[in-house]
């Protein structure tokens, strides 16, 4: 298995990250579909061969229509992210959580509309970004790992929701999902760890917290 002639959405793909990705999975063969809520930010994507999408990936019903628009999809990304933190408990503010809140809610909103063609896939991937902080977080940035922990949980239950889909249908699991964390988002860490999710069989890789260097 490889990359080469997947289709790979990229939800929210207008930041470093996302055009890192566009760029390495397009010259690695793949097509990719690239999200944004501004077509002014998505140019840059196009213009590397993308496949671009005006569309919140925080709305279900956006991302139900997207879905339903595209058909087959082998590996699904939601990249939004952000950062808010500091000043301590007391400094967690309730901005500060519905600033962040997006994160979740992509998340939970791909999942959800993308389920049935990632179990579809001959090797449906789908993979998050959190954070380190989630294995040790702060009280300065307690709101934000509180965030990425909630995106952790939900996308491991998406691989327990990929293995019992298998397991009643008996059949051999295809589908992975996947948690990549960082200390600091760097996107030459990150786009090698999504090329190789197709090196690995779904059944070792479903369920994976993999540590960024």
């Amino acid at each position: 298995m490889s990359v080469t002639d997947r289709t790979v959405l990229l939800a929210g793909a207008t930041s470093a990250s996302g055009i890192a990705l566009t760029r390495a999975l397009v010259d690695a063969g793949a097509r990719v579909v690239a999200t944004g809520r501004s077509a002014e930010r998505l140019a840059p994507l196009r213009a590397i061969g993308a496949r671009v999408e005006v569309a919140d990936a925080t709305s279900l019903e956006a991302m139900t229509e997207l879905a339903a628009r595209l058909g087959g999809v082998d590996a699904v990304l939601p990249l939004i992210g952000g950062w808010r933190g500091g000043g301590g408990l007391a400094g967690q503010t309730d901005e500060d959580f519905h600033t962040l809140l997006p994160a979740f809610d992509a998340v939970r909103a791909t999942s959800r509309a993308f389920d049935t063609a990632l179990r579809a896939s001959d090797a449906g991937r789908f993979a998050i970004v959190s954070s380190t902080a989630v294995g040790r977080p702060l009280a300065g940035g307690a709101t934000y790992a509180a965030v990425k922990a909630a995106s952790e949980a939900w996308t491991r239950a998406v691989a327990q929701g990929f293995a019992k889909a298998a397991r009643d249908a008996g059949e051999p699991l295809r589908a992975a999902s996947v948690v990549f964390r960082a200390k600091a988002l760097d996107p030459e860490s990150l786009v090698p760890q999504v090329l190789a999710l197709w090196d690995v069989d779904a059944a070792a890789l479903n369920d994976q917290v993999i540590t960024l260097d």
